[in-house]
C-alpha cells in the first residue's frame, strides 16, 4: 500500500512512517510531495495521506498523528505507548513530558539539516525508531548516568512535600534554594522533567505539579520551565550577537515558530517585533 506525506519529513511524520512500517502495513512504500500537491497525488496515485491537516491520519490538538495511529488501529503495545510521549514531547515542544524528548528533538534536527533526500533521511529515521522502540521494550530501566543536582532538587522538593500545608505558606528558607537550583538548571539543562521528578519522589505527577504551583508564581511546573526559557531568551536578544533561529534552539525550542508563539504568549510581542524595539548596538 501506498501512504504519502509532506516532503522534509520531521518527528511526526517519520515516526508515524516507523509505526506503519513495523506494525500496521508492512508492505508499505512511502512518498513525499510538497504540502500543497500531497492530497492532488495522494488521489492521482492511491497512496494515503499521513501526518496532512485536513485528512484523518494527522494530529490533533496536542496530540501527534503517531498517537492517532495507536488509537486508530488499536496498538497497545506498553513500550509504543511510552515512546508515544517521547514523541509528542519533542514533535510538540513539551520536552516535559519526557526527558529524551529533548535529545529526539536534538537527533531529528541534526539529521534533518544534514540529510535533504527524504527517501534517506526516513531510512535513518527508521533505525533511529527501531532503536527507541528497543529502549522501551527491553532497557528502560538501565541507567549509566546520574544528575546529582537533580537529585538535590529532588531533596529539596521532597522536603517541601513533607511539609504541612499551613508551614509551605509560610515561605520555608529552602524555597529560595530551590529557586537558585531551577535557575542553575535553566542555564545548562531546558529539559528538566516532572514525570521524571514525580517518579523519584514517588507522588502523582499532577499533585506535584498542582503543588508547585503555590510557590512558584502560581505556575505548573511545565509553565514555569517555558517561563524562564523565554527570559533567557530575552537576555539573548538584549545581547544582539545571534540571529532570532539560533535564539530559538539554544532556549530548547524545537523551531522558530514554536518559540515566536510562547514568546509572544509572554511579552505580547513577536521576536522580531521585540528585536525592533532595542536600541541599536554601538559599533
Amino acid at each position: 500500500m501506498k501512504w504519502i506525506s509532506a516532503h522534509h519529513p520531521k518527528i511526526d511524520s517519520i515516526a508515524s512512517a516507523w509505526l506503519i512500517l513495523r506494525f500496521i502495513d508492512t508492505e508499505a512504500v512511502f512518498l513525499f510531495a510538497p504540502p500543497g500537491e500531497v492530497l492532488d497525488k495522494a488521489t492521482t496515485l492511491g497512496a494515503t495521506p499521513f501526518n496532512v491537516p485536513g485528512t484523518e491520519l494527522t494530529a490533533y490538538k496536542e496530540y501527534c498523528t503517531y498517537d492517532y495511529l495507536l488509537h486508530k488501529y488499536a496498538l497497545s503495545d506498553p513500550a509504543l505507548q511510552e515512546i508515544a510521549l517521547v514523541i509528542r514531547g519533542a514533535d510538540k515542544d513539551r520536552h516535559d513530558l519526557a526527558p529524551e524528548a529533548a535529545g529526539l528533538w536534538a537527533i531529528a534536527s541534526g539529521m534533518a539539516e544534514n540529510i535533504k533526500d527524504d527517501q534517506e533521511l526516513l531510512q535513518y529515521g527508521l533505525r533511529i525508531y527501531d532503536g527507541l522502540y528497543s529502549w522501551a521494550k527491553k532497557g528502560r530501566p538501565e541507567k549509566h548516568t546520574y544528575d546529582y543536582s537533580s537529585l538535590r532538587l529532588m531533596e529539596v522538593f521532597h522536603q517541601f512535600l513533607s511539609l504541612k500545608y499551613s508551614e509551605r505558606l509560610e515561605q520555608p528558607k529552602w524555597m529560595t534554594e530551590m529557586k537558585s537550583i531551577v535557575q542553575d538548571q535553566i542555564d545548562t539543562n531546558l529539559t528538566m522533567d516532572v514525570k521524571a521528578l514525580s517518579r523519584h519522589l514517588d507522588v502523582n505527577p499532577a499533585h506535584l505539579s498542582r503543588e508547585f504551583s503555590h510557590y512558584w508564581d502560581g505556575l505548573k511546573f511545565g509553565e514555569y520551565m517555558r517561563k524562564l526559557r523565554i527570559e533567557k531568551a530575552l537576555a539573548l536578544i538584549h545581547e544582539q550577537k545571534y540571529t532570532l533561529i539560533e535564539i530559538a534552539y539554544m532556549t530548547g525550542f524545537s523551531d522558530q515558530t514554536h518559540f515566536g508563539r510562547i514568546f509572544r504568549d509572554y511579552t505580547g510581542k513577536t521576536p522580531s517585533g521585540y528585536l525592533k524595539t532595542l536600541p541599536p548596538q554601538p559599533e
